[in-house]
């Protein structure tokens, strides 16, 4: 099965390096990586020149007009040729077993919903200088989470435990166990049909974060979809930066909107992936 690795991207060029070198060592290789630019700058263009024989990359892009990070996604799933389609956001790094994880716990109808560890910036900063190596940061795992990042609360430490989706723990214990399965869009994936058929990211939101999470959730489970956890199978971590803030955004707009749809269960949005087909 041929997987589409779509990348929501937005000028980090450091962290898309780190991210291509870490998709460059998957233990599952029938895969293309399809680059959602919400810009077009030059510096992304100078950057993939150096992997064009390396991996297979589709580059699609757009000028930043704002946050238009859902439209960018919609015109790279158009663009993607595989049937699975895996979303990760452009400051989070997968683990090498990454890929294998969600094709092995996928199916029809079935979207999984991983998770991220958050980086400290320390580690964030020896990884972006290249003093740490990712796969390194992924090997020696329970060094660092112990060493480190267990004594930061808001890193989510836990995630990062890698666990075989055959092996006998998962199978007999994690698997059974009840978790968050709430689609964060950092982390997710599901079969391409599935997302044409709920029309792909709503447009409408922009600024909100309902564009890619919660809007998501709920039309994916009322087209009849199933949402499924692949926490500790399907790892990523995030690397720390700065965040930008929106303190003039208004969320009423979007509020109202998402609640009228919800409650109309209209899970085929009107701005999505057929504006581009």
């Amino acid at each position: 099965m041929k997987v589409s690795i779509i990348i929501a991207f937005y000028k980090d060029l450091v962290a898309l390096e780190l991210i291509l070198n870490a998709l460059i060592k998957q233990t599952y290789k029938n895969i293309e990586v399809v680059i959602a630019e919400d810009n077009n700058a030059s510096e992304t263009k100078e950057l993939l020149k150096n992997y064009v024989n390396k991996i297979n990359i589709i580059h699609n892009f757009h000028e930043d007009i704002g946050r238009t990070k859902a439209a960018a996604q919609n015109k790279a799933i158009v663009k993607s040729t595989g049937e699975y389609l895996i979303f990760i956001d452009g400051d989070c790094v997968p683990y090498s077993t990454f890929v294998e994880g969600h094709v092995a716990l996928s199916a029809k109808k079935k979207v999984l919903s991983g998770r991220r560890v958050n980086a400290n910036a320390s580690l964030s900063k020896r990884m972006r200088e290249h003093s740490l190596g990712t796969d390194d940061f992924e090997k020696k795992y329970f060094y660092y989470a112990f060493s480190s990042l267990i004594w930061d609360k808001q890193t989510h430490y836990e995630q990062g435990f890698y666990l075989k989706p055959g092996g006998f723990i998962y199978r007999n214990f994690i698997a059974k166990k009840k978790r968050n399965t709430q689609i964060l869009g950092c982390n997710f994936s599901c079969f391409k049909e599935d997302f044409v058929a709920i029309n792909g990211f709503d447009e409408f939101y922009g600024l909100s974060i309902l564009g890619d999470d919660t809007d998501l959730n709920w039309r994916f489970v009322d087209y009849g979809a199933e949402i499924v956890s692949c926490k500790n199978v399907a790892n990523v971590f995030h690397l720390d930066h700065k965040r930008p803030s929106y303190s003039d955004y208004d969320p009423s707009e979007a509020l109202i909107r998402y609640n009228k749809v919800k409650e109309a269960k209209q899970f085929f949005c009107d701005e999505g992936l057929n504006q581009y087909l």
